[in-house]
C-alpha cells in the first residue's frame, strides 16, 4: 500500500499562512487603497460592534468591509501582473479597469449594508 498523503500536513498550512502573510504585507507596502481600508476596516470594527444590533448584524459590517480588502488584494494582483507584461495591450487596461469596478462594487454592497444596518 502507498502512502497516503495528509491534506492538513502542518507545514503545508504553515507554509500557506507565510505566503498570505507575505501578499497582504505587500499589498499594505505598495498600495495606498488597501491601507486606506485597512484603516476603515480598524476604525469600523468597534463601530459595528457598538452599533449592530444583533451578532449577525455586527459580523456582517464586519465582513463588508473585509470584503473591500478581499476585493482590493485581488484588484492588485490584477494590477501587479499587467505591470509587469507592460501597458500597451488594449486587453490590459480593460482589465486593470475591471478589478477598480470590483473594488467599486465592494464599496457599494458595503454602503448598502451600512446604510440597512444603521438606518433601519
Amino acid at each position: 500500500m502507498g502512502k497516503t498523503k495528509n491534506i492538513f500536513c502542518l507545514s503545508r498550512l504553515g507554509r500557506a499562512f507565510i505566503y498570505s502573510w507575505q501578499g497582504l504585507k505587500a499589498c499594505y507596502q505598495n498600495e495606498p487603497s488597501f491601507r486606506l481600508e485597512l484603516f476603515v476596516l480598524l476604525a469600523a470594527t468597534p463601530l459595528a460592534l457598538l452599533l449592530g444590533r444583533t451578532p449577525f448584524q455586527k459580523a456582517l459590517l464586519i465582513v463588508t468591509i473585509l470584503l473591500i480588502m478581499l476585493t482590493e488584494l485581488v484588484n492588485s494582483a490584477i494590477e501587479a501582473i499587467i505591470d509587469h507584461f507592460g501597458k500597451e495591450e488594449k486587453l490590459f487596461g480593460m482589465a486593470k479597469d475591471m478589478g477598480s469596478a470590483a473594488v467599486l462594487l465592494a464599496i457599494i454592497i458595503a454602503l448598502i449594508v451600512w446604510i440597512a444596518a444603521l438606518f433601519p
